[in-house]
């Protein structure tokens, strides 16, 4: 991967980024995320490359490198250069070492951030590409923007004195790379917010009972959160690129507020802030088809924000929501972010300034531009999105338990089915619909209309020969008794292996 960064160096002329990191996998796993030089994650082709380039023998990696190299027409007389950070995991320092190593085989040149989070390194590349416009490519340049928007944003709500000035956040970083930047985040932003970290890598394994992907999957705190009743709490994943929040109301239960309800928290604001400003700018949220079908209604039929659809994976929304001005796009496993598009940018810019308009107009504008700063557009970031939420609730006086009520969401259950073959289920609209074999999508819809409020969906897994059933209904039991019925009817139409699902 050393190599394949060089050849995208070159090809963009530009500097590319490596994340060593298996994000919120176990710690005994590792990999590498490559970041291209707007920070985006790597283009869809060269991901090709990569599986190519990964797969074959030592033997054949000259003339593998030499096959990509005649297909991207890669200039290999142009300098290339590469940024490269890794999470806190046993075996990243080695395979940071490795990785470099393979940029130097192949003429290029490399920066080692050392430790960072996903999303900070996406920052750095963006920062280096756009020749600083986009801030400081250095950890400080990261957490001043972010903080100094922060604390504008809240230095305009109220006085020190005022008891709700400051506020309190409990924090799982799954001890991980995230407990080390949020405490150095906690010297930024002390007199707003004060965070009390857990699973902070002192004692525990990463990932492990903890982190935003245990938390969304199990419906339960991580190990060693106690809930106060409605007390804020959140976890970020492994490498700091997912949040979710989460509280217990007075009865004890247990309340999920996962990246369904962060969207719709930050579409709802960014409306309110349009509104004001009187710009003209469209705003749209994209979500996959495992959004819950209440946060669909709300955006749809409260909010007035249009939603569009995308495959699953972060980099499906953030193409899709690039279509927008400003495009809200969060997987329901706390991943996302907001993009502004350039037409947007210099639209706020031009109105913060411009003595024509309103001052409610202007003071909106100027607080969009301030709500620009503290959001990394490049990636989701668990550390930017926190410090979102934190202002938007601080704006509206919101406990969390005010934001979870704005909708409740529907039911729902996931579960796997074992298949010899994943490959022969195809889909299509976003994955809402099963092309292959033919006859499931039927099966599947006749089951779906037997139930007050249904919904189900089945999609081929992208790691593993498993097809993972969604669905959705007016109870637990009967979103139970969905997901059961379609995945029956998977296993039988669509070659299940093992045991089938239980019908409970």
């Amino acid at each position: 991967m050393g190599v394949l960064a060089v050849l995208r160096s070159r090809t963009k002329k530009a500097i590319i980024g490596a994340m060593i990191t298996a994000s919120h996998n176990p710690e005994e796993d590792n990999g590498i995320k490559l970041v291209d030089p707007a920070g985006e994650m790597l283009e869809a082709s060269w991901e090709t490359h990569a599986t190519f380039l990964a797969n074959v023998t030592d033997e054949d990696i000259p003339s593998a490198v030499k096959t990509i190299v005649s297909q991207e027409n890669v200039p290999m007389d142009v300098a290339a250069s590469v940024y490269v950070a890794k999470d806190t995991r046993a075996s990243s320092q080695r395979l940071s070492e490795a990785f470099q190593c393979g940029v130097q085989a192949a003429g290029g040149t490399c920066k080692d951030y050392g430790l960072l989070t996903t999303p900070q390194l996406h920052y750095m590349v963006r920062c280096v590409n756009s020749n600083g416009q986009y801030g400081q490519a250095t950890e400080e340049g990261y957490f001043q923007k972010l903080t100094t928007a922060f604390c504008k944003l809240r230095k305009q709500m109220g006085k020190k004195d005022d008891s709700s000035y400051k506020t309190a956040l409990k924090l799982d970083t799954a001890n991980g790379v995230g407990a080390y930047k949020a405490h150095l985040l906690t010297q930024y932003i002390s007199d707003y917010l004060t965070i009390d970290i857990c699973n902070d890598g002192s004692s525990g394994k990463l990932n492990y009972l903890c982190g935003a992907d245990y938390v969304k999957v199990n419906q339960k705190p991580a190990d060693g959160m106690t809930l106060n009743s409605n007390c804020r709490c959140a976890s970020f994943d492994g490498d700091a690129d997912r949040i979710v929040y989460y509280y217990a109301d007075q009865n004890g239960t247990f309340h999920l507020m996962d990246g369904d309800k962060i969207a719709t928290l930050v579409a709802g604001y960014l409306q309110e802030l349009l509104n004001r400003s009187g710009l003209s700018l469209n705003l749209g949220l994209v979500q996959t088809a495992y959004a819950n079908g209440s946060s669909t209604v709300y955006i749809t039929d409260t909010l007035k924000v249009p939603v569009a659809c995308a495959a699953t994976g972060v980099k499906h929304l953030h193409h899709r929501a690039l279509e927008f001005d400003l495009g809200v796009y969060f997987e329901a496993n706390g991943h996302g972010t907001v993009l502004f598009s350039a037409n947007a940018s210099s639209q706020i810019q031009k109105a913060a300034t411009d003595n024509s308009l309103s001052g409610i107009q202007r003071e909106a504008a100027v607080q969009m531009c301030t709500v620009m700063d503290l959001i990394n557009q490049t990636v989701g970031d668990a550390i930017s999105d926190m410090l979102l939420v934190e202002v938007i609730l601080a704006t509206y006086g919101w406990e969390i338990n005010n934001w979870d009520s704005a909708y409740v969401d529907l039911p729902n259950r996931q579960l796997k089915v074992k298949v010899k073959d994943r490959t022969v289920i195809t889909t299509a609209d976003a994955e809402r619909t099963a092309v292959t074999p033919e006859g499931l999508q039927q099966a599947v819809d006749s089951l779906v209309a037997k139930y007050k409020h249904g919904r189900s969906f089945v999609r081929p897994s992208g790691t593993e020969d498993v097809v993972r059933v969604y669905a959705e209904a007016d109870t637990q039991e009967n979103a139970d008794k969905l997901a059961n019925e379609v995945g029956l009817a998977v296993y039988s139409m669509a070659g299940g292996i093992g045991d089938p699902p239980k019908t409970s």
